[in-house]
């Protein structure tokens, strides 16, 4: 059901290890994403977006608080069962020897597999599936080296989709697209989320397209965290600072 909370953030603090010492970049969070969000998670670079995107995958230790995946603690999930509810496309590229589009995408059925990885017939059709919705059948084959920027990352979220995860999480997805790609990004992602009834969270400071995309805002800044609706940022005071005054 739209509208159901899928992630759940209560007092959590968010940051990472350095040197021996913890870094708190987002203090005292509280949270609601659901079922159907598509949101857009802003704020300047080093705010914490990044940090609480791979927070929220279990990339990075909770520093403090809790965090629930449909009601269910965080840190009580194994791998394997996390893997089943969040996914997640980072900025960096990934490889690897001979590894196409096709592999790329297999790899989010690998959850469901025996302990062999072996895909049957059932983990092919989602595959191809997830091919097909993001227009990736033409470069099925394709070197994951030979893609432009705009089918590599189509590719990840195929991989994603392919995984069959409630929650989708994507860091800065279109920093490297033209104008076109970036549209038909969100444009494919606004989908998910409305029909197959997904909570997407992808961080970007394309703020015109989340202003035109997504249905909710998350505003990152000075350690602070506060979700919006997206017609109520123009006016916000700290999405008009993020803007430059430009929005």
């Amino acid at each position: 059901m739209v509208g159901t909370n899928c992630i759940y953030i209560n007092e959590g603090s968010f940051g990472y290890n350095k040197s021996g010492k913890d870094v708190v970049v987002l203090k005292n969070i509280n949270l609601e994403f659901c079922i159907g969000d598509f949101i857009g998670v802003v704020g300047l670079n080093g705010s914490g977006k990044s940090t609480l995107l791979k927070s929220l995958c279990g990339l990075l230790p909770l520093l403090s608080g809790d965090v629930f995946i449909k009601q269910k603690l965080l840190s009580d999930f194994t791998n394997n069962q996390l893997s089943k509810q969040v996914s997640i496309v980072l900025t960096e590229k990934i490889g690897g020897f001979n590894l196409t589009v096709f592999d790329a995408v297999a790899a989010g059925q690998l959850p469901y597999t025996n302990l062999f990885n072996k895909l049957d017939a059932h983990h092919l059709e989602i595959i191809n599936h997830a091919i097909n919705v993001c227009g990736l059948t033409t470069h099925r084959n394709k070197l994951l080296s030979e893609l432009s920027d705009g089918l590599f990352q189509k590719t990840m979220i195929a991989k994603c989709l392919a995984q069959q995860t409630l929650i989708m999480l994507l860091d800065e997805p279109s920093a490297y697209l033209d104008y076109g790609s970036k549209h038909e990004l969100f444009k494919l992602l606004k989908t998910f989320s409305e029909e197959n009834k997904k909570c997407i969270l992808l961080s970007s400071h394309d703020l015109n397209f989340i202003l035109k995309y997504c249905n909710k805002v998350l505003l990152i800044q000075g350690g602070n965290a506060q979700l919006i609706k997206t017609q109520a940022a123009i006016g916000n005071p700290v999405f008009t600072e993020l803007s430059g005054g430009y929005l």
